[in-house]
């Protein structure tokens, strides 16, 4: 797919934020998980069974989770019964957190390791489905990493995206963002002693191209029968796209 710079521009992010991504999650893995769910109460784990839910209508056999991370996403898909579950991440110190409830849990058929979400490792038509939670905003470029994510998918296959949006309703909007740009930054900087990274998050969901013009993006790359489903008041989205 041949793809013009002025048409790329829009979506890029600064040059260098594939290494500032990784320190920073890097440096917060050991209290990630810990923080997600407790600034999120929970409500993070029930987007991913939300996502479960939709994928088990396809049954993939062989999925590929992007963006891992400590690999719950990947953990919550074994419900679906799959061959194999590949996670990849570029944040070492996450996939060591992932690899340790693996090994607690004695799971052997989900498999984690580092690489580039933008230059993915494997053949084209490799997986049934590719999922990303929380993720594909960190994407140094979206378009690529949607393009490499599409590339290894089989003809039919799915891509599950579950990502931070911008509520509609101005009210719960407002209550969004003062959330966001005050108090979770705050308590995050105190338990993970990194200043920076839940600073980074409000950041990085106003930039995102959510919604409508994620949908667009997705079309773009060449995706087909593509769905947007808002989640608790249009605080995440979950998007799926066919190959």
């Amino acid at each position: 797919m041949k793809i013009m710079e002025k048409e790329i521009k829009p979506y890029n992010t600064a040059a260098g934020k594939k290494e500032e991504v990784t320190n920073m999650f890097n440096n917060v893995a050991g209290t990630y998980d810990f923080l997600n769910h407790f600034l999120s109460l929970g409500i993070d784990n029930l987007w991913r069974k939300k996502l479960v839910k939709l994928m088990k209508q396809q049954q993939p056999k062989q999925i590929l989770d992007v963006a891992t991370g400590t690999a719950d996403l990947a953990l919550a898909m074994l419900k679906l019964n799959p061959e194999k579950i590949t996670g990849i991440d570029i944040s070492e110190n996450m996939l060591a957190v992932g690899k340790k409830k693996l090994q607690e849990k004695n799971i052997n058929n989900i498999e984690l390791f580092q690489a580039d979400s933008e230059n993915l490792p494997f053949d084209i038509n490799s997986f049934d489905a590719v999922s990303v939670s929380f993720g594909v905003r960190n994407f140094e470029n979206l378009i690529v990493g949607l393009g490499e994510m599409r590339r290894v998918l089989k003809d039919g296959g799915k891509a599950y995206i579950l990502e931070f949006s911008k509520p509609k309703n101005r009210f719960i909007r407002a209550i969004y963002f003062f959330y966001f740009c005050s108090v979770l930054p705050f308590i995050g900087k105190i338990i993970s002693k990194d200043k920076n990274a839940y600073s980074y998050l409000p950041e990085s969901v106003k930039n995102f191209p959510d919604g409508k013009k994620f949908v667009e993006l997705l079309q773009y790359c060449n995706y087909k029968n593509i769905q947007c489903i808002p989640l608790t008041f249009g605080i995440s989205t979950i998007y799926i796209a066919e190959k």
